[in-house]
């Protein structure tokens, strides 16, 4: 087999999740930016900025496989972020306490998947000599815990919004839903 045709899985595989990496990083951002009030604010500024880093890291591991960047598929995950926000909640104009715990669900779907992708390339990190394995474990470990933590809010979200939906509104029709 040619080295070109063993190359081509690993270049579309780390373009796939370069993609998810930048629409994952869009909607962090923003959910950090919708809950500037909540006491989980500064966690969820922390975690966007360490989802952020995790997609340079991923651009830089890209360039030590020398693995081109697809930039029409960053594109792709930043506007595939934008259309999530179209998705029925409930209301037409505002935001609805579900869009936290369907955002919750899609940030964690996307780190249970950068987590894998960590594995993936320490599976190979001995026999491939640009990938550094301390870093991958590194990166793994961050995963987890991005993972624990998510997990954790969810179940808080999860409780507000559907065991005590009147709760979670305030009278300007804010959200409640991040304790």
């Amino acid at each position: 087999m040619s080295p070109h045709m063993m190359a081509e899985p690993l270049h579309v595989y780390l373009n796939d999740h370069l993609t998810g990496a930048f629409g994952g990083a869009a909607l962090a951002d923003r959910m950090a930016r919708t809950h500037p009030e909540s006491r989980r604010a500064v966690e969820l500024h922390r975690l966007a900025r360490d989802i952020q880093q995790d997609r340079d890291d991923l651009v830089r591991i890209m360039q030590r496989l020398g693995v081109p960047v697809r930039h029409y598929r960053t594109w792709l995950g930043l506007a595939g972020e934008r259309l999530g926000r179209l998705k029925p909640n409930g209301t037409l104009l505002r935001r609805a306490p579900l869009s936290d715990l369907v955002e919750l669900e899609m940030l964690r779907t996307g780190v249970e998947g950068k987590a894998a992708l960590w594995r993936a390339l320490r599976a190979i990190a001995d026999t491939d000599p640009r990938l550094d394995a301390a870093e991958l474990d590194r990166l793994s470990a961050r995963a987890a815990d991005q993972a624990r933590t998510l997990n954790h809010w969810h179940r808080e979200v999860s409780e507000a919004v559907l065991a005590h939906p009147a709760e979670t509104r305030r009278g300007d029709g804010a959200s409640r839903t991040w304790p």
